[in-house]
């Protein structure tokens, strides 16, 4: 897997945490680089650390799906992706809250991320040089969750279900690519 198409996962999975970022930069008011920051360190290192622990996870497993492991890894970014996308058409408001503290963050940011644990096995399995991965994962979602919470306070939700949706098209799409490169 290349550069490009880590870079594009990356996007992806780091489009909930942006919407979740957008939220809180519409809660804050006055947005300040401490908000930016804050959301951009939570969401960017759990981005980072689970599929870590995904990839730990599969290679433990990785010599008995080897076989399947392309359809695995289609089927896992087809469920997240069409799961976020899904969540983009909802009508149910997700409630503003300014609270950034620990006991705030470390949910949302966990909840966030659980679909890069999921990324994570599937690198294992299609042999993906995992410290570059997770950085790029993790310094992709600081960046978007930055610029995600200066959003927020400027233009208020307007983006947030696009940015889910396009999240969710990517991840069913690198699927799909990973699954094509397999069969043909």
């Amino acid at each position: 897997m290349g550069l490009w198409e880590l870079f594009v996962i990356a996007l992806g999975l780091s489009m909930d945490a942006f919407a979740v970022s957008i939220c809180k930069g519409l809660s804050t008011g006055k947005c300040r680089m401490r908000h930016m920051l804050i959301c951009g360190v939570y969401f960017g290192a759990f981005q980072a650390l689970m599929p870590l622990i995904g990839y730990v996870l599969g290679a433990q497993f990785e010599t008995l799906v080897s076989s399947v492991a392309p359809y695995i890894a289609f089927l896992l970014l087809a469920f997240i992706g069409i799961n976020m996308i899904r969540e983009s058409f909802s009508t149910e408001a997700e409630s503003l809250d300014a609270d950034f503290s620990f006991r705030s963050m470390l949910p949302m940011a966990v909840a966030t991320s659980i679909d890069a644990l999921a990324i994570g096995v599937s690198f294992a399995f299609l042999k993906v040089s995992i410290i570059p991965a997770v950085s790029l994962i993790g310094v992709t979602t600081f960046v978007c969750c930055v610029i995600g919470v200066k959003i927020g306070s400027l233009f208020g939700d307007r983006y947030k279900a696009r940015a889910e949706c396009f999240g969710g098209v990517v991840l069913v799409l690198m699927g799909l690519k990973i699954l094509l490169e397999h069969l043909l």
